[in-house]
């Protein structure tokens, strides 16, 4: 008469989950390291475990429920992470943001497109793929090396470079998804493919992207900061999240980039009125958002880890840990060579690439349109990344990052 539903047990399951993440090490350290690695670990010990849960959705076969819950996270983190940049304009600023986007991102996309061709063994399309989407760096798991809150002041360009990176490089590394799935529906042949992938995923869509982000940003900015703002105040972050969802939906519509307005709408909104206290508020119920989501996710990727297991051989491991060791630091310090940060801020500037969501994403939106022959072994390639990612980056980011940081406190 009396038993336990799978969901109920699932939900269950993951509140303990997300209690422990996220409030044990805040009562035992001081300075308690990132929950995301803890994340992962506990939602693949819950699934493995935990009597009566429900299986883990592969993303293999399920890669839509991936992309759709993905997307969500990563569309409400970019607009959080907008918000929280208290300064926008200078060109030394963005030097280094510029530099690692220019040159970091195209070098780590095709030294990771020639390791999982010549090493791993995939087709081009495939190689392409795993380079585009292991590329971004992730704002939903950097918060150890991003920006603080808005009206904090004194942002230091280590961190404004990983947080612009990160806000940017999700909708800049898209063009190369398109070019992987080009490749794989029309062949090597670039006379077919190449001038309308540079005027419509390269071009067209880029510039789409800023546009309606910076439009909506500023539309959005004048509801919550205009003359009836004290109207709003009660549904303030409702109304924000509104506001990006359909900026979001509005932009992909038109078959712009998305991410990249959802970033340029949260910056444009926090410079419409840059001293309002309300920038607090808003931004305390956008973290708040956002690591509830996250942490679900991880939780999910977690528990999906032993499906992809068998997919994942020595090269998979080899090209992830060589991506997080050699080919992001060295791209990265080769992007910085000659700007504005000194030797140490470089450094920590070209290792601290984590690697997330953002990758999910575009993995569940590419095996979606098309099917991959190495799909599994690119989606157990990019959850080993990703977890070795949030280990490696989550246990000494605030400890390095938080060293060089104090030891220049002013910008360059």
């Amino acid at each position: 008469m009396y038993g336990s539903e799978p969901h109920h047990v699932l939900l269950a399951a993951t509140g303990l989950a997300l209690l422990a993440a996220y409030a044990f090490p805040r009562l035992v350290f001081a300075r308690p390291p990132s929950s995301s690695w803890l994340l992962m670990v506990l939602g693949l010990l819950a699934f493995a475990f935990v009597p009566g849960m429900p299986g883990a959705l592969n993303p293999v076969s399920a890669p839509l429920a991936w992309e759709v819950v993905s997307e969500i996270v990563v569309i409400v983190v970019l607009f959080s992470t907008g918000l929280r940049i208290d300064r926008i304009r200078g060109v030394r600023l963005w030097s280094p943001t510029v530099r690692l986007l220019a040159i970091a991102m195209p070098l780590t996309i095709a030294a990771v497109t020639f390791l999982g061709w010549s090493l791993a063994g995939m087709t081009v399309a495939g190689a392409i793929l795993l380079g585009a989407a292991l590329a971004p760096t992730d704002p939903v798991l950097a918060g150890d090396v991003q920006v603080g809150p808005p009206l904090e002041g004194g942002e230091h360009p280590v961190r404004f470079a990983l947080t612009t990176e990160a806000g940017l490089n999700d909708g800049l590394a898209f063009p190369f998804v398109h070019l992987g799935l080009l490749v794989a529906a029309l062949g090597l042949d670039p006379g077919v493919w190449l001038t309308d992938w540079l005027w419509r995923d390269v071009v067209y869509r880029g510039a789409v992207g800023a546009l309606g982000g910076a439009a909506m940003g500023w539309g959005i900015g004048r509801l919550l900061f205009g003359r009836r703002r004290r109207t709003l105040e009660g549904v303030s972050g409702i109304v924000a999240l509104a506001g990006v969802l359909l900026t979001y939906g509005l932009v992909e519509i038109v078959e712009g980039y998305g991410f990249i307005a959802a970033f340029v709408a949260g910056l444009v909104c926090r410079n419409v009125e840059r001293d309002n206290a309300f920038h607090r508020r808003l931004h305390a119920f956008s973290e708040a958002l956002e690591e509830a989501l996250t942490g679900l996710l991880l939780i999910f990727l977690g528990g999906a880890l032993p499906a992809l297991w068998p997919a994942l051989d020595w090269q998979g491991c080899l090209i992830g840990l060589a991506l997080l060791l050699i080919i992001r630091p060295l791209a990265g310090w080769v992007a910085l060579w000659r700007s504005p940060l000194g030797g140490r801020e470089r450094a920590v500037v070209a290792f601290y690439g984590v690697r997330g969501i953002g990758s999910v994403y575009y993995l569940g939106y590419a095996s979606g349109r098309m099917e991959f022959v190495n799909a599994g072994q690119i989606w157990a390639l990019v959850a080993f990344t990703i977890f070795a990612s949030t280990l490696l980056h989550g246990a000494t980011a605030r400890f390095v990052v938080d060293r060089v940081v104090g030891a220049r406190s002013t910008p360059p």
